[in-house]
């Protein structure tokens, strides 16, 4: 964990570079490999083909980020990382605001562990790496 969702409308798909939106929201996630190991990071984005915003009479385009992650952690760290992430989100794009209509969100999403079942070796990587002095 953490998991970052990003959904986004096709219309804004190219302006707004989603692969590199991904990367620059995981160099944030990164950049706190104390409070979220890099090898529990997930990043994707889904394209919406279907989706009305505002009263659909222009081009309007929306981009929401969901930040899902374990509960757990107090606020005074998570505020300031989601800060961070929507601070580096409206950077990213600040050049698709100034060209047409846009709505950008970021939502933290904490969840219960209850249910929640995980299996992941790709933490063994990083420690292997952090013993290896690299």
């Amino acid at each position: 964990m953490p998991h970052v969702i990003i959904e986004y409308t096709a219309n804004v798909e190219a302006d707004a570079r989603i692969p590199e939106l991904m990367r620059v929201l995981n160099a944030v996630l990164i950049g706190h490999a104390d409070v979220f190991p890099p090898g529990g990071i997930r990043t994707r984005a889904l394209r919406l083909e279907q989706y009305r915003m505002a009263d659909g009479a222009e081009d309007d385009a929306f981009i929401h980020a969901t930040f899902r992650i374990r509960a757990g952690r107090p606020n005074t760290v998570t505020g300031p990382i989601c800060a961070e992430m929507f601070t580096a989100m409206r950077a990213h794009l600040a050049d698709v605001f100034k060209r047409r209509y846009l709505g950008l969100t970021l939502e933290l999403v904490e969840f219960n562990t209850h249910g929640f079942h995980v299996e992941n070796n790709v933490h063994a990587r990083f420690a292997q790496v952090e013993t290896e002095g690299g």
